[in-house]
């Protein structure tokens, strides 16, 4: 049922969300450098490694390290990279993941292929067993502000205890957090 409903959902949104796309994607190629997609190396369901595209808000050849293990992140960032993070525009081409079947609309966010610390606590606590999100539980209670093992909790939690109401909960609430921006530190 949860994978009928992110393909329905993710269709949908693709419909609505296409002349946004459109648009991000001229805008981040105006705006610099590269390509206006970059694929990241995630670590998914069963800790099996997928790539996941997002809107380019960093230069090309910036460390493949998480934003907050940069020194200077800001020096990173495109001309609109901050805006594209901070509206959640970067992450509307997961919409592709979740066609694929990489992600889901709810879930934990897909760790870094390198974040070693959070897929092993991930492991210990189960979460690899499930399909990450675009949005989850963590994110809704702090996102980038989380300590990894706090945001591994909220994953933990949202993983015994998933169902259709709790996804739903989590999409309002996710849809609160982008409109007030909240919770994004780069």
């Amino acid at each position: 049922m949860k994978r009928f409903f992110d393909l329905l959902l993710s269709l949908f949104a693709l419909l609505i969300l296409l002349i946004p796309i459109v648009l991000v994607t001229v805008a981040v190629k105006l705006t610099s450098k590269g390509p206006a997609l970059y694929w990241s190396d995630r670590v998914g369901m069963n800790n099996a490694v997928f790539k996941m595209p997002k809107f380019r808000s960093m230069r090309t050849g910036t460390p493949a390290v998480a934003t907050h293990l940069l020194q200077d992140p800001a020096q990173y960032l495109t001309p609109i990279g901050n805006f594209l993070r901070k509206s959640s525009l970067d992450e509307l081409p997961q919409l592709w993941s979740i066609i694929a079947g990489d992600m889901s609309f709810v879930g934990p966010r897909p760790a870094l292929f390198n974040q070693a610390d959070l897929i092993a606590l991930r492991t210990e606590q189960g979460v690899h067993l499930i399909r990450p999100g675009l949005t989850g539980w963590a994110q809704v209670n702090g996102r980038d502000e989380l300590p990894i093992p706090v945001k591994v909790g909220y994953d933990a939690y949202y993983a015994k205890n998933m169902g259709l109401f709790f996804d739903l909960k989590i999409l309002f609430l996710t849809a609160l957090k982008v409109l007030k921006r909240d919770g994004v530190s780069h």
